[in-house]
């Protein structure tokens, strides 16, 4: 088995972006530390794991915990080592209007998306400080710049989780750590959220398209791991959605009201008393992906622009000097 690579640490893994990241990982070499609260999709990540040939030690953890938080960390650093890098991705959600969502299950999704991501990191931060070294990677989304209808309590949290890890990495900057902490900013993806979170609408949740697949997200996680980029935007309606909440968010709110619901729903009626995912695992193992595979796209043109960008503009700086030179030649001629 690979034994020469880091050792990661994955919330959310059983399932999703978190259950293709795990693999992505695995690919590389790296042993995978995996949290979440399903044991049948943990046992199917671990087996995923250990098909590529590398370690895999999987903790069910409900990572709102942070006394269980704390203890899957050092039972991970026992048994595969020092943590180098530390992803936290899990999350759940509720669709509904505001005014719909118990105040319970409202404090439920920000104690599992938000908390669950200070959780993680610091328990990440008490292994890595004595080190002066490791990564962090919060799994964020576009929504964390822009919220939508239906889904209040997760884009709050992630607008949270957003503020958090700024607040965090000013810190380390200011000690002179060499600690990175990165955020990845996703678009709409093809994960099973959108079967087992809980959903109070009448038909059934579905991402807003253009939706993408889990293992784009993935190869954004684990590039950030080995860069010290502090953020990554994740495919172009990602930098779209960023920019015109920015320069105009209130033509955004307009557009929003009118097609922020229908957007989110398929045509289809929501079953009744379906299980979910908010305060216990939905048995059975989801896998990475989701019901929308027959119309995600498979590649990002824009990810491989932001993941080298220092070699497009370097490239794009070349052609540009070279057509000025051209112009000036053309002029004296």
């Amino acid at each position: 088995m690979v034994d020469s690579g880091r050792v990661v640490v994955v919330t959310g893994a059983s399932a999703g972006v978190g259950r293709a990241t795990a693999r992505a990982f695995a690919e590389r070499g790296d042993a995978v530390g995996l949290l979440a609260r399903g044991t049948d999709g943990l046992d199917q990540a671990v087996a995923e794991v250990r098909g590529c040939g590398s370690r895999a030690l999987a903790i069910p953890t409900d990572v709102a915990d942070w006394r269980a938080v704390e203890t899957a960390a050092d039972q991970i650093e026992a048994e595969l080592g020092p943590v180098d890098v530390w992803v936290n991705d899990a999350m759940t959600s509720v669709f509904a209007p505001f005014t719909e969502i118990a105040p319970e299950d409202f404090r439920r999704v920000t104690d599992v998306t938000y908390h669950g991501v200070v959780n993680g990191t610091r328990a990440a931060l008490r292994l890595m400080r004595p080190r002066n070294s490791g990564h962090i990677v919060q799994v964020g989304s576009a929504l964390a710049y822009r919220g939508i209808p239906l889904q209040s309590a997760y884009c709050g949290a992630k607008h949270a989780i957003q503020g958090f890890t700024e607040s965090v990495r000013t810190e380390l900057m200011h000690e002179d750590s060499a600690i990175g902490i990165s955020m990845v900013q996703l678009p709409a993806m093809n994960t099973p959220q959108f079967r087992i979170v809980k959903s109070l609408m009448p038909r059934t949740p579905q991402p807003v398209p253009p939706i993408y697949q889990p293992e784009i997200a993935a190869r954004a996680i684990v590039w950030s791991s080995e860069h010290n980029r502090r953020e990554v935007y994740v495919t172009g309606i990602t930098v779209a959605t960023i920019l015109a909440d920015k320069v105009a968010s209130g033509l955004l709110d307009r557009y929003l009201a009118r097609t922020g619901f229908d957007s989110q729903l398929t045509d289809q009626p929501a079953p009744q008393d379906a299980p979910h995912n908010l305060w216990r695992p939905v048995p059975g193992d989801h896998g990475a992906h989701g019901d929308f595979g027959d119309v995600a796209h498979q590649r990002s043109v824009q990810l491989p622009l932001t993941l080298h960008k220092g070699t497009v503009l370097t490239t794009l700086g070349l052609v540009a000097g070279s057509a000025v030179a051209a112009v000036a030649r053309a002029a004296r001629r």
